[in-house]
């Protein structure tokens, strides 16, 4: 995409992204799954709703971190990439590490440690969300030949072929069909969930959608295509969360007769797949339309979702921590974690990070 002019619609869906990562987290104490801070009693019904948006929430933070990406090497060397990375990403990763996110790892195990800097000085330290800035940073890395590929006279004749796939009726939808083969070969050697980057299979899973915004951005009539075909991929998207949640809720004995417990399982990462990609571009495609306006709002909460990204679950956690002790349900509790942890991540992006040049670093913002 060679142009200057800005994608607010890009800004927008970064920004909505992040909001949704933020609105599982407050979700999490409560839903049964295990959790840094947990709720006595969880929803079923919660848990119901919060897997159908895990499928979508980061992939598409990670599709429009590829599209960032490949305009953040638009002026850059390669050397002048890494540098700019490193200081956008490790430097606010490793403070992050150290400061942001003890605390989460203090209450949840407070039972074990008398004092907070007793926890500190035995160096309990975890990366906890902040996993998602470390895998960028790698795929970032690791994208640099792909990048100088698709910046290169060299790859005019497979962005052709590229766009010319993505022109046809169903084009950009089957591009799931790589990414479920990539993710089902992978499961079977890499079944865990964890989001280290050398579980190969969340790695090239979320890698393929940070690619495939790389793609995106570098082909100037893709964009066109995902806004031309949105209603149909809108309908696929509606079919495939039909399929999602058949299968969800279809009882094991039932399939136990025809499928294996693997055969089950791969059945489950093909629908997972469905619903992210199909998602995924219906909203790109909308986006356009509804989100790609000038906008001074969006030029302020981009900058501050950043900031609002490494510090909300530490905020999540410390407050989660006490209002799950309350004797009140689960739908009140839920309320209350919202309505408090949202404004004091606010107020401390605006009194803490966002006037001072040194926090605005520590915190990946750019200068003043």
């Amino acid at each position: 995409m060679h142009t200057k002019t800005r994608r607010y619609d890009l800004d927008w869906l970064r920004v909505i992204a992040i909001l949704a990562v933020y609105l599982h987290h407050i979700g999490m104490p409560f839903n049964g799954d295990d959790f840094h801070i947990m709720n006595t009693e969880s929803s079923k019904l919660l848990d119901d709703i919060m897997v159908f948006f895990e499928q979508f929430r980061l992939p598409l933070l990670f599709l429009i971190s590829g599209t960032g990406t490949v305009f953040a090497f638009s002026k850059r060397t390669w050397m002048d990439f890494t540098k700019e990375r490193s200081v956008r990403l490790l430097l606010p990763l490793f403070f992050g590490i150290l400061i942001i996110v003890p605390p989460q790892t203090f209450f949840e195990n407070r039972e074990q440690y008398t004092s907070y800097w007793e926890m500190y000085a035995n160096g309990d330290f975890n990366i906890n969300h902040l996993w998602f800035i470390g895998n960028l940073f790698w795929m970032s890395i690791v994208a640099i030949p792909l990048i100088l590929f698709l910046k290169s006279n060299k790859s005019n004749q497979f962005l052709k072929l590229f766009e010319h796939f993505t022109a046809k009726r169903f084009g950009l939808f089957a591009l799931v069909i790589p990414l479920s083969f990539i993710f089902i070969l992978l499961k079977q050697y890499y079944p865990s969930y964890d989001k280290d980057f050398f579980n190969l299979s969340s790695t090239f899973f979320y890698g393929f959608f940070f690619i495939a915004g790389m793609l995106f951005a570098s082909a100037d009539t893709t964009w066109k295509q995902l806004k031309q075909y949105r209603k149909l991929n809108f309908l696929l998207f509606i079919i495939s969360s039909i399929v999602f949640y058949a299968y969800y809720y279809v009882p094991g004995e039932w399939l136990a007769p025809y499928l294996t417990n693997n055969q089950g399982w791969m059945l489950w990462y093909l629908v997972c797949c469905l619903v992210g990609w199909s998602f995924v571009i219906t909203l790109l495609g909308y986006g356009q339309i509804w989100l790609n306006k000038k906008s001074t709002l969006v030029k302020k909460l981009n900058e501050a979702i950043y900031p609002f990204y490494i510090l909300h679950q530490t905020v999540i956690v410390v407050f989660a921590y006490y209002i799950v002790q309350w004797e009140m349900s689960i739908g009140f509790k839920l309320l209350v974690l919202l309505l408090t942890t949202f404004p004091v991540i606010v107020i401390i992006y605006r009194i803490l990070i966002y006037p001072f040049a040194i926090t605005r670093i520590l915190f990946g913002m750019k200068k003043h």
